[in-house]
């Protein structure tokens, strides 16, 4: 399994030397912490920032107007998420940024960060890079969602969280994020009961291993494809 290769370094982009000299052309640019569970901003609040992650993982979900949650993407270091609009403007935002774990991200006013990458024209080509890699991959998930059952939907999900935060153990890769069955069932679009018999189902079979703070993912789920219905 190869992870996706195409992320911004942020280390070797906000060293404290540049971030001393960017303040005086871009004085927004401000590095911040979040903790496990703060919000970054709010569906249907307005944002005028754009927040560049350094450290931890950003859950990004919408409300549906019946009430349900969906997990629109889950985001790690490198990528970018805030107010992006085209021109600039301070805009409702149609989903909710909210910490999974603790985070560190460098927050910019819009109007800064259009200046830097202006400024930056490797740093442009590496976000247009990571914001095309977040397109195919919530295109996947919606043909997924659309044509798959829901087992191979959970397994299609699981190999892309493996991908994105899998560390190598013993029997495969052992996901550094904490997810529930319901914010994995609102990742699929699925119910929670169907979820949880699915996972208990995988455990059954071999394919992988989870308690309340660990899901690892056996390398055999690699040579899956879901049962045929």
């Amino acid at each position: 399994m190869q992870k996706h290769c195409i992320k911004i370094h942020l280390s070797s982009v906000f060293t404290e030397d540049k971030l001393e000299k960017w303040r005086k052309n871009y004085p927004s640019l401000q590095k911040i912490n979040i903790p496990d569970k703060g919000f970054l901003y709010r569906q249907g609040h307005s944002c005028s920032h754009v927040f560049w992650i350094n450290t931890g993982i950003i859950k990004l979900s919408h409300i549906t107007e019946q009430g349900n949650e969906l997990i629109v993407a889950l985001l790690q270091s490198g990528d970018i998420t805030g107010s992006l609009p085209a021109a600039g403007a301070s805009s409702l935002m149609e989903e909710t940024a909210q910490a999974v774990g603790e985070a560190t991200l460098f927050r910019l006013e819009y109007h800064d960060f259009k200046a830097l990458i202006s400024h930056q024209p490797d740093l442009s080509w590496q976000v247009f890079a990571t914001q095309s890699i977040r397109r195919q991959q919530a295109e996947r998930k919606l043909l997924n969602i659309l044509a798959q059952p829901v087992e191979s939907r959970i397994i299609a999900m699981l190999k892309e969280l493996a991908e994105m935060f899998g560390i190598r153990c013993a029997h495969g890769y052992a996901l550094e994020i904490h997810l529930t069955q319901q914010e994995l069932a609102d990742l699929v679009g699925a119910s929670r009961p169907a979820v949880s018999t699915i996972m208990n189902d995988l455990r059954s079979r071999g394919i992988l291993e989870y308690t309340r703070e660990l899901i690892c993912v056996n390398d055999i789920l690699f040579s899956t494809s879901g049962k045929q219905e």
